[in-house]
C-alpha cells in the first residue's frame, strides 16, 4: 500500500463521515496519528477533509450539474467522495492540475475515468451561487439544512444568514485558563514567546483565544495542565452554574469533561463534583483529562433518566444531548446530518434527563439547562416543559454578554463562540 498523504487522510475522513456516520473531530485525530504526515500536511488534511465535510451539500450541487446526475447515483462511494475533495480544493485556490490530478490518483478501477471527466469540467467553470434571501436560498450558500435555516429565521431574523455562514466557518482554538483571568497573563505571556498569538476572550475572562496554533497538546503549558481546551461557551454555562467553594455539584452528562473539572476547580478541596455519563468509554476521557488536569474526580456511569444519584446537591448541571448545531464548527457534519424529524426525540430525551436529575437538587440549590443548539424545540420547549413538570422550580437571572437573562443564547456571528443555550433554575426551600 502507498503511504498515506494529506488528501488520503482527508478522503478517508470524508468517507467514513459520511457513509459509516463517524464524528470527525474524534475521527481525525486517530487518522493523523497514525498517518505519519509532518505538521505541514497534518494542517493541509485537517483543511481539506473538514472544509469538504462543512461544504458537502454546496459542493454536491455544483457536482451535480457536472455530472448530470444525482450524486447519489455516483458509484462507487469512494468516487462520489473524491469528486466532493476535489471539488472543494477548486473553490479554495488549490491549482486546478494539482486538485485533479492528485484527486483522481486517489480512486481506482473505471471510476477514475469518471472523476477525471467530471472534476475537469469544474475546473473549467464557476460553482453557481444561489440568490435570494429565503431559508432554501441561504441553506444553498451555507450548507446549512433547510429546516435549521429555517430555525434561525425565526429567531433572528435578517441575521439567519451570518448566523449560518459563522456556524459554518472554521473555528479557532480556544483555550481555558486554570485558575481563572489572574492566571491569563502569564499564560498568554508563555504562549506568545512560542510564536503563538492569542486574543483575550470577550464572552469568559479566563479563555485565550488563538487563531491558528496547531496542534494543541504540542503547546507550552499543556502538558503541565496549565490550561485546557474549551470553548468560551462551555466556560459561560459553568459560569452561570456559578459552583462556590466547599459545595456539591453534580454534571449529568458530563464527558469529555470540561465542564466538570472547571466546576472541580471552583469548588476546590473542599467540595465534591459527581462526573456521570452513560458511556463508560466516555467517563474513561474525563478521568484521562482529570488526571493531566490533576483534578479528582467522582465519577459514575449511568443513564441519566434512570440515575443511581439521589443527592441531595448544591449545583445539577444538565449540558444535554443535541442536535449540537451551535457546535458545527467543530463537527462540521452536524450542519447536514441532523433530521428535523429527530430534534422532537431529542426534546423528549433532555426534558426526562432535567425533571429526573431535578430530584437529587437541595433547597435553594441552582440547576443550569445548557444545549449546543439553538432549536426552540430543543431550547425554551423544553425549559417551559421542565417548569411545568417541576413546580418546585423558578428562573434565576445570571449574567451573560448581552446584560442579566433568565436564558441566555450564544451566538457564534455575535459573540464569536459556540453556539448555546443556557437557562438557570434556582428549587424553592
Amino acid at each position: 500500500m502507498s503511504a498515506p498523504t494529506a488528501r488520503s487522510v482527508a478522503l478517508e475522513l470524508v468517507g467514513r463521515v459520511i457513509d459509516d456516520g463517524a464524528y470527525s473531530n474524534r475521527l481525525m485525530p486517530a487518522l493523523l496519528g497514525r498517518s505519519g504526515l509532518d505538521a505541514r500536511d497534518r494542517a493541509f488534511a485537517t483543511e481539506l477533509g473538514f472544509g469538504t465535510l462543512r461544504r458537502v451539500l454546496v459542493l454536491d450541487a455544483w457536482i451535480e450539474q457536472a455530472a448530470n446526475r444525482p450524486i447519489d447515483r455516483v458509484t462507487p462511494p469512494e468516487a462520489r467522495h473524491a469528486l466532493r475533495l476535489g471539488a472543494y480544493q477548486l473553490t479554495v485556490g488549490v491549482a486546478p492540475h494539482a486538485a485533479v490530478s492528485a484527486t483522481v490518483d486517489l480512486v481506482s478501477g473505471r471510476a477514475r475515468g469518471f472523476v477525471n471527466a467530471v472534476l475537469r469540467r469544474l475546473a473549467a467553470t464557476q460553482p453557481e451561487v444561489p440568490g435570494g434571501g429565503g431559508a432554501d436560498a441561504i441553506a444553498k450558500r451555507t450548507g446549512m439544512r433547510t429546516w435549521a435555516v429555517d430555525e434561525l429565521v425565526r429567531l433572528v431574523g435578517g441575521e439567519a444568514e451570518p448566523a449560518a455562514a459563522a456556524l459554518a466557518s472554521r473555528a479557532p482554538l480556544t483555550i481555558r485558563v486554570v485558575g481563572g483571568p489572574t492566571a491569563v497573563p502569564a499564560v498568554r505571556e508563555q504562549l506568545e514567546a512560542a510564536g503563538v498569538t492569542t486574543v483575550p476572550g470577550a464572552v469568559h475572562a479566563g479563555c485565550l483565544v488563538i487563531d491558528d496554533g496547531g496542534d494543541p497538546r504540542a503547546l507550552p503549558g499543556f502538558a503541565e495542565g496549565r490550561w485546557t481546551v474549551q470553548d468560551q461557551a462551555s466556560a459561560f454555562v459553568v459560569a452561570a452554574l456559578d459552583p462556590q467553594a466547599g459545595e456539591r455539584v453534580y454534571d449529568a452528562c458530563a464527558a469529555p469533561g470540561g465542564k466538570s473539572l472547571f466546576a472541580a476547580e471552583l469548588v476546590g478541596v473542599d467540595g465534591a463534583v459527581l462526573a456521570a455519563d452513560v458511556s463508560p468509554r466516555r467517563v474513561g476521557l474525563i478521568a484521562e483529562a482529570a488526571a493531566r488536569l490533576g483534578r479528582p474526580q467522582r465519577l459514575l456511569a449511568q443513564d441519566a433518566t434512570r440515575p443511581a444519584v439521589i443527592g441531595p446537591f448544591d449545583r445539577v448541571l444538565i449540558d444535554a444531548p443535541c442536535s449540537g448545531l451551535g457546535s458545527a464548527r467543530r463537527r462540521p457534519e452536524l450542519l447536514w446530518r441532523v433530521p428535523k424529524e429527530r430534534v422532537s426525540a431529542l426534546a423528549a430525551r433532555q426534558l426526562a434527563i432535567a425533571s429526573t436529575a431535578e430530584t437529587a437538587l437541595a433547597p435553594g440549590g441552582r440547576l443550569v439547562y445548557a444545549v449546543c443548539t439553538f432549536t426552540r424545540g430543543e431550547t425554551d420547549a423544553v425549559c417551559d416543559a421542565l417548569l411545568r413538570a417541576r413546580p418546585a422550580l423558578r428562573p434565576v437571572l445570571t449574567d451573560g454578554p448581552d446584560g442579566p437573562a433568565e436564558r441566555h443564547r450564544l451566538w457564534t456571528h455575535r459573540h464569536g463562540c459556540d453556539g448555546m443555550f443556557v437557562a438557570a433554575f434556582e428549587r424553592a426551600s
